[in-house]
Order: C-alpha cells, then sequence, then structure tokens
C-alpha cells in the first residue's frame, strides 16, 4: 500500500478533500484533481500538503493527459483512482435545458469512463488497480428536479457492474459508494427549513460526515480488499435501504 499513487477527481473540496486527507494519511502518493477555483485549490494544497493538478474531467484528452502529469511528478504509475467530480443543474425537466443536462452526465459519468480509461492499460498490465466511483443516494431513490443528476449517478452504478467483471482477472476491483446527506458546503447552502426536513428521513438523525465517506474508500481501496468487486457501499444514514 505504502507509496501507492491515487488521483481524487473533484480532490480539493468537500468529499474529495476528506478522501484526499485520508489517503496521504494512510501513506498513498495523492494528487488531487479539480476544475476550476485556483484558489481553492492553492489554499488546499497549503493546508493540506497535497499536489493540486488541473483538468476538465469531463475531457476526454485532458484526462489522458493530468494522468501523465501526475505520475511525471508524482513518480509513479496512477493504481487508484477515486471518480469523486461531480455537478448539480436542478430543474425539473419541463423547465430544464439540454445544456443542464449535457453537462451533468459528462461531468458525472462521462467523467468516470475519461478516468478509467486513462489509467485501464496500465492497470492490466500490472495486474493491480483499484478504482471507487461516487455514486449518490439520489441515483439509488431518485430525486425531484434532477433528472439529469440521479441518471447520471444510476449509470454510475452500472458502469461499475460491468468494468469490475472485466478487471476482475486483471487484480482490478472496481467498487462504488453512494453517500447520503453529507454536511458539505454544498448541503449547508440548503435553506434551514428544507434541511430541516431532509435531517428528520434520516434514522440516525443527523448528515453524514465527508470522513466517514473517505473511511468507505480506504475499505475498498487497500490491498487487502482484493476480494472485493461490483460492490455498491452505501453510506447514508440509513436513508435509504434496499
Amino acid at each position: 500500500m505504502a507509496g501507492r499513487v491515487a488521483i481524487v477527481t473533484g480532490g480539493t473540496r468537500g468529499i474529495g478533500e476528506a478522501i484526499c486527507v485520508a489517503l496521504k494519511d494512510a501513506g498513498y502518493k495523492v494528487a488531487a484533481n479539480y476544475g476550476g477555483n485556483d484558489a481553492a485549490a492553492a489554499e488546499f494544497t497549503k493546508r493540506t500538503g497535497i499536489p493540486s493538478f488541473k483538468w476538465d474531467v469531463a475531457d476526454f484528452a485532458a484526462c489522458a493527459a493530468g494522468v501523465k502529469d501526475v505520475e511525471a511528478k508524482l513518480g509513479g504509475p496512477v493504481e487508484i483512482v477515486v471518480n469523486n467530480a461531480g455537478i448539480t443543474r436542478d430543474g425539473t425537466m419541463h423547465k430544464m435545458t439540454f445544456d443542464q443536462w449535457e453537462a451533468v452526465i459528462r461531468t458525472n459519468l462521462g467523467s468516470c469512463f475519461n478516468m478509467s480509461r486513462a489509467v485501464i492499460e496500465g492497470m492490466r498490465a500490472r495486474k493491480f488497480g483499484r478504482i471507487v466511483n461516487i455514486g449518490s443516494i439520489n441515483g439509488q431513490a431518485g430525486q425531484y428536479g434532477q433528472v439529469n443528476y440521479a441518471a447520471a449517478k444510476s449509470g454510475i452504478h452500472g458502469f461499475t457492474k460491468a468494468l469490475a467483471q472485466e478487471g476482475a482477472a486483471a487484480g482490478i476491483t472496481v467498487n462504488a459508494i453512494a453517500p447520503g446527506y453529507i454536511d458539505t458546503d454544498m448541503v449547508r447552502a440548503v435553506p434551514p427549513n428544507v434541511l430541516e426536513k431532509i435531517v428528520a428521513r434520516v434514522p440516525v438523525g443527523r448528515l453524514g460526515k465527508a470522513s466517514e465517506i473517505a473511511r468507505g474508500v480506504l475499505f475498498l481501496v487497500a490491498d487487502e480488499g482484493g476480494f472485493i468487486t461490483g460492490s455498491t457501499l452505501s453510506i447514508n444514514g440509513g436513508q435509504h435501504m434496499y
């Protein structure tokens, strides 16, 4: 485990930041990808000591170039990818534009293909790899006003199962985590009266912590996790069970 190179997309804030820090603390060499906020990325790197790399995960060629850049600067092949990057462009179907649909599908689901494709041949050659895709409770249960987001996150779960079958014989595991409502900046921006109703639907009675998602990632990417593949780990406080 020590010294394995890991990339976390959307890694400089929220859940991604927690995953990056947990991986670094466990001895991995971590690269945090980000898409746009240079100031936040610089502050993240200064605070954590984890290098940040800017590219658009919705861009296939940019992902391939980004992986090569990380490998050159961190001094080893990428053996762990956490596909965490995601955006929302909420709206009901009768008001949603095609651009809102396409942006979410390309960033949230297309990025899983782009990043996995960039590393899969090397993983197969080395007979080792760990890919973890961050889905969502809303990809499992659906959510009003999020047909684009729910479709993308639901697609992640099918993507995970299919790629897991392809990678199994080559020592590559592919799993997903489906977080519930986590105490991040995005969730804190929800109006208090709405947030109160959300928490009321969570059996454990609180929002999740980003560190609890990171703990799940550490479990799945461990060298000892080679018999866990094609699985979705739901971390949602019991809000959705199936």
